[in-house]
């Protein structure tokens, strides 16, 4: 079992920056990629961001290319998230996955979730 705790969600005005974290426990050693998903109120879960735990391959939705950057510390077992100049579209609840045999852009290449954490910005 992995277990993911997400951290560094919060209120932020428009343009604002966030780091959001999440530390992976457990069996840390199977873990294949991670990656970070968000769902707006009456939304679906849908893909931001993801990682490959070893070889530092990295994806991103369109919608945060440029301005979202995903990065791992691999001796700390955490992948970061960091958002600059966030718009009111991103407010959500932002998740982080891992997936033991692969990751991607769909919810069905993880296995692991976090409980989530608040992502709000004020226009």
């Amino acid at each position: 079992q992995v277990q993911l705790v997400e951290s560094g969600g919060g209120l932020v005005q428009a343009g604002g920056s966030l780091r959001l974290s999440c530390a992976a426990s457990g069996r840390t050693f199977s873990i294949y990629g991670m990656g970070w998903f968000r769902q707006a109120p009456g939304k679906e879960r849908e893909f931001v961001a993801g990682i490959s735990w070893s070889g530092g391959s990295t994806m991103y939705a369109d919608s945060v290319k440029g301005r979202f950057t995903v990065s791992r510390d691999n001796a700390k077992n955490t992948v970061y998230l960091q958002m600059n100049n966030l718009k009111s579209e991103d407010t959500a609840v932002y998740y982080c996955a891992a997936g033991s045999t692969r990751w991607g852009t769909s919810t069905g290449h993880y296995d692991y979730w976090g409980q989530g954490t608040q992502v709000t910005v004020s226009s």
